[in-house]
């Protein structure tokens, strides 16, 4: 009787934990990551992007290390570390980034990227 209690006990903890794992992994997995598409060019730090589909993905949940891809997956455009920020006040939760100025004939810069809902973003860090 204590067995099979036990056995039970056990069991059901797997499934609870089972559950949540995968409730965490699809919340992780929607603020990690947003295919952004862009009509025009864009620049990035030390990157200019053409128009296209591009995948911008926070490496993981403990650091500001963004990197983003080709829509394939097949190339890396960029990979750098980012500041929080928090995103504007009034700007729509569909928005996805923010752009600032460029020097004249240059793509205008992402300054910011945001997951869709969220926030709070990632600051890219220029150099000047």
């Amino acid at each position: 009787m204590t067995n099979r209690r036990s056995t039970l006990v056990a069991c059901g903890a797997v499934a609870v934990a089972l559950m949540l794992a995968t409730t965490a992994h699809g919340w992780i997995d929607a603020h990690r990551m947003n295919n952004l598409t862009f009509s025009g060019p864009v620049a990035l730090p030390g990157v200019a992007l053409v128009a296209g589909t591009y995948i911008f993905e926070r490496a993981d949940m403990d650091t500001r290390l963004v990197r983003v891809f080709s829509h394939d997956r097949s190339r890396v455009f960029y990979t750098g570390f980012t500041q929080a920020v928090r995103r504007p006040a009034g700007m729509r939760a569909d928005r996805s980034v923010t752009l600032g100025e460029a020097p004249a004939g240059a793509p205008p810069r992402i300054t910011a990227s945001y997951p869709v809902g969220g926030s709070t973003g990632h600051q890219f860090i220029y150099s000047e």
